[in-house]
């Protein structure tokens, strides 16, 4: 298969603020198993980033979010896996719900974290995300 032939997909990973910390999860059985990252996934045909960041907060700890917004965006070439994704990184509050397990089999656990603590390795678009000075707790 040539560069060409290859496909850049779009993944959605959605910021989730509450009591000035981030929700992050960490990934197993896929690609960057072992680091941490934000909910997310991919965005599905014909889909909003919006309804895509609801979506896949609900389906993987299934609580509800508020106020969501777009955060930025990161360009992820994973080499070793020879992927490359555009990630279009959503921010979003709290709604309600309690943090559950929802896909044991893709993810370990969740967790809260403060912005200036993150938990190590992050995944790609997340150190992309620090590589860019971004910080969804400082909104213009």
């Amino acid at each position: 298969m040539t560069k060409t032939d290859k496909q850049t997909r779009v993944g959605l990973g959605v910021l989730i603020l509450k009591d000035n910390k981030v929700l992050f999860g960490k990934r197993k059985n896929s690609h960057g198993e072992g680091c941490w990252c934000a909910p997310g996934g991919h965005l599905e045909f014909g889909e909003s980033f919006e309804s895509c960041a609801a979506r896949e907060t609900l389906e993987e700890v299934d609580i509800k979010i508020k106020n969501i917004r777009l955060g930025t965006v990161t360009n992820d070439i994973f080499e070793k896996e020879d992927k490359h994704y555009i990630t279009i990184i959503m921010v979003a509050d709290y709604d309600s719900g309690e943090v559950k397990l929802m896909e044991p089999e893709k993810c370990e656990k969740w967790d809260w974290f403060s912005w200036d603590n993150l938990p190590e390795p992050l995944f790609l678009p997340e150190i992309n995300l620090l590589k860019q000075g971004y910080n969804p707790f400082e909104e213009k």
